[in-house]
């Protein structure tokens, strides 16, 4: 059976709207999520999100969802850098942003689904889910980071 899903929640001790320029700002984007580089991003449904990650060359993403600011989400291919995605080969990733009261932060949940129907063998979509299960800590450890320390 291929799992579907990934979910992570951290809390962050920063504003939502802090939080929110860090999630969807190129410079920071390109900092906690790509290669160091700056994104490409036209922050609207429907539009192209590029990230550079190195090695892995440009990984192009259509964003879905943009709602200013508490969720944003894209899809992205889980096939070669470079495919664009498309619902049958791509997972959605979404996150979301609350207040926090007991903090004073923001509780930021992030949610990765689709592993399940990306027409793959099953080793391969568990493989991809394997491997993002991994790099989602790292990644969401830098995002806080960004935006506990860095200027937005």
């Amino acid at each position: 059976m291929i799992p579907d899903s990934i979910e992570r929640t951290i809390v962050i001790n920063a504003s939502v709207e802090r939080v929110w320029s860090v999630l969807t700002e190129p410079a920071f984007l390109g900092e906690w999520f790509g290669n160091g580089e700056p994104v490409k991003i036209d922050l609207r449904p429907g539009g192209l999100l590029l990230f550079d990650h190195g090695v892995h060359g440009a990984i192009p993403a259509r964003i879905e969802k943009v709602e200013p600011p508490h969720t944003f989400s894209w899809r992205w291919s889980q096939g070669a850098a470079g495919e664009e995605p498309t619902d049958s080969n791509a997972t959605l990733v979404e996150f979301t942003l609350t207040a926090d009261e007991a903090t004073a932060g923001t509780r930021l949940t992030m949610t990765e689904t689709g592993f399940a129907h990306l027409g793959l063998p099953v080793d391969e979509a568990v493989d991809r889910h394997r491997a993002n299960s991994l790099n989602w800590p790292g990644k969401l450890d830098r995002l806080r980071t960004q935006c506990e320390h860095a200027r937005a």
